[in-house]
């Protein structure tokens, strides 16, 4: 399990963002500089984003998105313009959004024509009444919250269109980190890819969003964990806010975002802890990736069982800090904490 993980010092309430863009096998000797450097910098650039709504006083739920938008315009995540195709050539698109003030939520699945779905996520949870919204419903729906509504070109991208015919040639489903290196069949022939950020704002309010095209080659409608609430998003101010990265239908049976939030509410298990131990279930049915948490006091986790997962917090001090690879920390002070 690799580890990463950060404690605060007591009552405070710090600035805080945490982001992911996907885990899988993300290979260092298969990872060219000039690529990871990419990765590196719209990770940065999604921090920044972020961080910067934080700083001027907005909500968590604000810097969530604004981290996401800038995830979701990159063509190098699976989400948005990067996302992959499903086997029908078609990119279908997922997002999910919670604020853990109110336990309100929304969602969007199976979409092919919004170009931020975490957008049209946010304009579920706070112009509805609804949580999810799919498909051409869900795009109606956006176009009348004034969203801005893209042709099914926009997402086409030659490097995904050449991922989905490795992967119709080979007859495998594919998540979205381990085929850019396209690796031998593994136990679950899957590759795992989303992006996804949890935010703490000065108010003490906490938010998570994730977004995801889901797997290349998919069929038959899939929608994974990414737009499901308790899945791959939660938020509650009373324990965490979570976002998840991973196989998808594993995710999902383990309830793996509300899982780790009970466990801190209802168990006081530490952050760190409650990841480890949700994705060890995850684990135990066949299934891997990542999760990032964080907690009301600015403490963060960010935990995977793969052998890679892009991800990158910032804090008050606005130094955006960003990794790919397995780093092991022990549990320590963030001094960047203590500022407001």
């Amino acid at each position: 399990m690799t580890i990463q993980t950060h404690i605060t010092a007591a009552n405070h309430s710090p600035i805080r963002l945490i982001i992911h863009g996907g885990a899988g096998t993300i290979s260092r000797s298969r990872l060219t500089p000039e690529r990871e450097q990419a990765y590196r910098q719209v990770l940065e650039q999604s921090l920044i984003a972020g961080h910067a709504v934080l700083k001027a006083g907005g909500s968590s739920v604000d810097a969530v998105i604004a981290a996401i938008v800038v995830l979701e315009d990159s063509p190098l995540f699976n989400a948005g313009k990067g996302a992959v195709f499903s086997h029908a050539g078609r990119n279908e698109l997922d997002a999910s959004i919670m604020e853990g003030a109110t336990l309100m939520a929304g969602a969007v699945a199976a979409v092919t024509t919004i170009r931020n779905p975490i957008r049209a996520a946010h304009a579920v949870m706070t112009k509805s009444a609804l949580v999810m919204l799919m498909g051409s419903g869900a795009e109606a729906f956006a176009a009348e919250q004034g969203l801005e509504i893209v042709a099914p070109s926009y997402f086409h991208t030659e490097f995904r269109w050449n991922q989905l015919q490795k992967a119709i040639a080979k007859n495998r489903v594919l998540l979205d980190h381990d085929s850019d290196y396209d690796p031998p069949p593994s136990r679950n022939d899957e590759k795992r890819g989303t992006v996804g950020a949890v935010a703490l704002d000065r108010y003490g309010n906490l938010a998570a969003g994730t977004s995801t095209g889901g797997l290349t080659n998919k069929r038959y409608g899939r929608v994974g964990d990414s737009p499901i609430i308790g899945a791959g998003t939660y938020a509650d101010n009373r324990s965490v806010a979570v976002s998840a990265t991973g196989t998808g239908e594993m995710f999902i049976r383990a309830a793996a975002a509300f899982n780790t939030a009970a466990q801190v509410r209802l168990l006081h298990t530490p952050i760190a802890e409650a990841a480890d131990n949700t994705l060890a279930e995850i684990a135990a049915i066949g299934g891997d990736g990542g999760l990032i948490v964080l907690d009301a006091k600015g403490n963060y986790a960010m935990r995977f069982n793969t052998k890679g997962m892009y991800r990158g917090t910032i804090g008050s001090d606005g130094i955006a800090q960003v990794s790919i690879f397995p780093e092991v920390e022990t549990p320590s002070s963030d001094p960047s904490a203590s500022m407001s």
